[in-house]
């Protein structure tokens, strides 16, 4: 639990906006010693937050990364994957912990592509900050109890998608499938294709969550909230990639 807390303090300080505070903080600390370096740190730091925090950027920088839509339900996949991407604690309405939106929007589309395939579903998430049930057990939970899809494998002590890929193949590896969909959002689909194909995995994507836009507003050129939370999740992607490409060369 403590590395999976470093891990992602870590990474939190090199996104925005992180990054961009410990560039402005690095130039408030130099402008008496190197004020042009200061006001340079500061002035383009100010203005990349405002850049990152439109909706503009956020939607052109996701949609650069996210694959083509594919014809899920087409392919020769023996199993469905489910990835979970978090869970809500102590959610008061349900009396407890439940899955996130993020995971729900995914379970939802595998409820769709099992009815079209008749595939048995894998769902694959545990608890890196160390609370249960894990995030597989939710996934399953709902699945079966709010959409009548059952659930044959509940892969449940991963704690990131290196994980999810290693235990989800030793699991199916067991069974002799190894040709999968692979369900989760669109632009975290090349990692995680990445991480399972490097298991071992056939990865058929069945990608949801595309990043869509109704037309161009001037709200789309205002800072928003969400729009610096899209472009973070870009530079996550990126950040991540690299690093597991990194583990592969390292590995030999």
């Amino acid at each position: 639990m403590l590395s999976w807390q470093l891990t992602n303090a870590l990474v939190a300080l090199l996104l925005p906006p992180g990054m961009l505070i410990l560039l402005m903080a690095g130039g408030l600390a130099l402008r008496r010693t190197r004020p042009r370096l200061a006001t340079g740190l500061i002035t383009g730091s100010l203005v990349a937050l405002y850049v990152l925090s439109m909706p503009l950027t956020a939607h052109f920088l996701l949609t650069c990364w996210e694959p083509p839509p594919s014809s899920a339900g087409t392919g020769k996949a023996a199993a469905i994957v489910v990835l979970g991407g978090g869970k809500s604690h102590d959610a008061p309405e349900y009396g407890g912990d439940t899955v996130r939106g993020a995971t729900l929007l995914r379970l939802r589309y595998a409820a769709h592509l099992q009815r079209r395939t008749g595939l048995p579903i894998l769902v694959s998430g545990g608890s890196p900050e160390g609370s249960a049930p894990s995030e597989a057990d939710l996934m399953r939970r709902a699945l079966q109890n709010e959409f009548s899809v059952p659930v044959r494998w509940a892969e449940d002590g991963s704690a990131n998608t290196l994980e999810n890929a290693r235990l989800s193949y030793r699991m199916l590896a067991a069974e002799n499938i190894r040709s999968v969909y692979l369900v989760t959002h669109a632009w975290h689909m090349p990692r995680a294709r990445l991480a399972f194909e490097t298991a071992g995995f056939q990865v058929i994507p069945a990608a949801t969550g595309y990043t869509t836009r109704y037309r161009l507003t001037i709200l789309d050129v205002l800072p928003s909230a969400l729009a610096l939370r899209d472009s973070a999740l870009f530079f996550h992607e990126i950040i991540g990639i690299v690093w597991y490409r990194l583990r592969l060369i390292l590995r030999g």
